[in-house]
């Protein structure tokens, strides 16, 4: 999906600092050292200093293990959650959350690769071309909310990530040639991941099961959700008629696509022909 429009006040870089100044008073509180706390958590302490500094924003796996530590049943991890929300916009939020607690996340992408996946000058230039009155410092902030959307795959049992890219997606050169060789390779080292698949549904397999992108989520429970965008919208369904048409076009396009080998191929090509 392509998640482009975002509501220009949101500052998401504050959300890391307030949560690192959160985690310094409780470990100032608890009377800790930045090793000790590390070795708490079993983190190393520059880890620990870049969080409290809010330099980086804690994965969810050390907000957890700050709530074991500090004894505070489920505030840190609360905390973690809400502010990796920011920098998102109102209507994107369901989506957020559907993703951080999915156990399969299935994407079909038509226009802009994945945001999961996007590099930072990627998803800057995607962001540029939909607010091109923004500031540097907007731009940065969305594309740190987006980027932070990884950390869902850093989970001890992250979700099957199957992706779909047309063959747009990749001749599209969003940022220009430069941008779009960065993010090629790293698509192609993510899916060295053994929870993340990609393909391509090449100009040459014709007219798709779908023209509209889609994502097809499951969570624990087993249930399934489609959630799809419109203009400054998202919506998300769990109607049984709905959801079931959707798996039966992802299944389609899935068998119309190249093989996840064959695709990794295509997308090393295609790299190639961004550098000449």
């Amino acid at each position: 999906m392509s998640e482009a429009a975002v509501e220009e006040s949101a500052e998401p870089q504050d959300g890391a600092a307030f949560f690192g100044n959160e985690v310094r008073h409780a470990r100032e509180f608890a009377g800790m050292t930045q090793e000790q706390l590390a070795d708490a958590t079993h983190y190393k302490r520059p880890y620990v200093s870049k969080v409290e500094s809010g330099t980086l924003l804690a994965s969810q796996q050390f907000a957890d293990a700050c709530d074991r530590v500090f004894k505070t049943p489920g505030s840190f991890g609360r905390l973690r959650r809400r502010v990796s929300e920011q920098g998102h916009p109102g209507w994107f939020i369901p989506y957020v959350k559907l993703e951080q607690d999915a156990t399969t996340i299935l994407d079909y992408s038509t226009t802009f690769i994945m945001g999961m996946l996007q590099t930072r000058g990627y998803a800057s230039a995607v962001f540029r071309a939909m607010h091109p009155r923004a500031t540097d410092e907007q731009i940065a902030g969305w594309a740190d909310a987006r980027l932070r959307r990884r950390d869902v795959m850093d989970r001890e049992e992250p979700p099957l990530l199957w992706i779909i890219l047309h063959e747009g997606v990749l001749r599209t050169q969003v940022g220009g040639k430069k941008v779009m060789i960065e993010q090629l390779d790293h698509l192609v080292a993510a899916a060295a991941s053994p929870h993340i698949m990609i393909q391509v549904l090449p100009f040459s397999a014709g007219a798709p099961a779908s023209h509209l992108p889609f994502n097809l989520l499951t969570q624990e429970d087993g249930t399934t959700v489609m959630y799809s965008e419109t203009m400054g919208q998202g919506r998300v369904t769990d109607s049984a008629t709905i959801v079931a048409s959707a798996q039966a076009a992802y299944d389609r396009l899935r068998a119309a696509a190249l093989s996840p080998d064959d695709s990794l191929d295509f997308i090393r090509r295609i790299s190639e022909e961004h550098a000449k």
